[in-house]
């Protein structure tokens, strides 16, 4: 059987809002919705990820978050310094869209592939996305899966490291970078939120990073995005009410979402495990995968 045969792709639209997706089959696997992170487009996935998934008869699909790679993008521009002092100082701070309108986004996208139930993976702010889809939702959820993540809004007291911070910082107040400040910009970010020692200046980094700059050139949806992470309030009394089992994958050393926000989720969400992978930061590279993949496919097969 041709797998590839099966995978598909297209926008779905709800109230103005397109999204674009790519599912990647087979029509008969289990179904599982991937909700990515902050600025990151669907080919940002790990492939080696999509293949296990794939291999074990589920269904992957994936798709670009509101105001990232070819879905709509929104036009609003961020007050750096007013919404930096309010950051700091702890105060309200509003967006153009929230969380929650997100999530609806991964519930739309679900409606439109005629699926009434999915296991749901999140990573980073797709953690963040896929609490709310469990919370609000739950007669859609068959499991969930977060991994490097948090129910808590990042603050002065629970930010990401200085230096993780003043790139995600230069990359909000840049969107209209050359590609070669994209470029330089991703091998410093990588270099500090992936495995420690990984060689990240490479021919093949360079080429997937050219290429995906290609795919949705629009850098500007990035600092909408992290504002609407910033303005929504913590989830933490919500994924109080998740019914689905959940299972929390963390990297000890993660500069960008401490580990500490694991165990916090791992307390307030009834049925939840928690794995903490040693030598794992906020990336799933192939060997951190290999760590974790027996106990992410018994979670899968035990909800199935």
């Amino acid at each position: 059987m041709d797998l590839q045969k099966q995978s598909s792709e297209g926008y779905t639209e709800n109230k103005g809002v397109k999204i674009f997706y790519h599912d990647h089959g087979p029509a008969e696997g289990e179904p599982i919705l991937l909700v990515h992170g902050l600025g990151a487009q669907l080919v940002h996935w790990p492939p080696h990820l999509i293949e296990f998934l794939k291999e074990h008869n589920y269904r992957p699909i994936t798709y670009d978050n509101r105001d990232v790679g070819l879905s709509s993008r929104f036009f609003g521009e961020p007050s750096f310094i007013l919404d930096y002092v309010k950051y700091f100082l702890r105060l309200p701070i509003k967006s153009e869209y929230t969380i929650d309108d997100m999530a609806e986004d991964g519930i739309n996208l679900l409606d439109a592939l005629n699926i009434k139930k999915a296991h749901i993976l999140g990573t980073s702010m797709g953690g963040m996305i896929a609490q709310i889809i469990s919370s609000q939702f739950p007669e859609r959820v068959k499991s969930l899966t977060l991994i490097a993540s948090t129910a808590s809004t990042p603050s002065p007291l629970n930010a990401p490291s200085k230096e993780v911070r003043e790139l995600m910082m230069q990359r909000s107040k840049n969107p209209d970078a050359s590609i070669e400040e994209v470029y330089e910009r991703e091998v410093k970010i990588v270099s500090l939120i992936g495995m420690e020692g990984r060689v990240v200046d490479t021919p093949q980094f360079r080429e997937d990073t050219m290429r995906n700059f290609k795919r949705a050139a629009d850098g500007s949806g990035y600092s909408r995005q992290l504002l609407a992470i910033l303005a929504s309030k913590n989830r933490l009394q919500r994924v109080k009410s998740i019914q689905a089992s959940t299972l929390i994958v963390h990297g000890e050393d993660d500069p960008m979402i401490g580990v500490k926000n694991a165990y916090k989720m791992n307390e307030l969400i009834p049925s939840s495990r928690l794995e903490i992978i040693t030598g794992m930061r906020h990336l799933i590279e192939p060997e951190i995968l290999e760590l974790f993949k027996k106990n992410l496919l018994a979670h899968l097969r035990c909800n199935t």
